[in-house]
This record gives C-alpha cells, structure tokens and sequence, in this order.
C-alpha cells in the first residue's frame, strides 16, 4: 500500500475527504518525527513504540576490499509492535 492508498482507505473508514485524510496523515507522521527528533518515545496501546536507540561505535568491513572500516555511534529511530498487533499480523498468516 502506498500513500494515496493508504489516504483513500482513511478516507473511507472516517468519512473524511481525501484532501482531509491527507492533512491528518501529514501531521501525524510529522508529529512522530518531531517527538523522536526530541529523543522522546511515542506509545500507541494496541500498536507500538516509538522510539530512538543509540548504536555503538563499531568495527565493520568493506565487502568489496575486506578492508576494516570505522562506523560511527549513531542515534536510530526504531519501532517495537505491541503483543495486540503482533497477535494479529500472525493470526493473518495462518
């Protein structure tokens, strides 16, 4: 699913225009960023966290040359589902 999919089912289920459904959907993901950019986290009971890590510096290798390089601590955004949703993406599979 894309975004202009993902706008038409959230119209569709609200009864929101598209042109609503898309401002809603912008201020929602803009909003996740600005709450990890902070380094906050975002929970939504019965669908995840949000969340920023920091990775550790660490040593890796160029799989072109084998030659050992240097990668930088970094901060990264991560996402852990709640048990409801991983409940239902595996009752799906089935």
């Amino acid at each position: 699913m894309n975004k202009t999919e993902f706008i038409v089912a959230i119209s569709e289920k609200t009864g929101l225009t598209r042109k609503q459904s898309d401002v809603a959907i912008s201020a929602m993901v803009d909003t996740i960023k600005e709450v990890l950019e902070k380094g906050d986290k975002l929970q939504i009971p019965s669908f995840g966290t949000f969340a920023v890590t920091e990775r550790a510096a660490r040593e890796g290798r160029n799989p072109r040359t084998g030659e050992v390089i240097e990668i930088k601590a970094a901060k990264v955004p991560t996402f852990r589902p709640s048990k409801v949703l991983k409940t239902i993406v595996n009752e799906t599979e089935k």
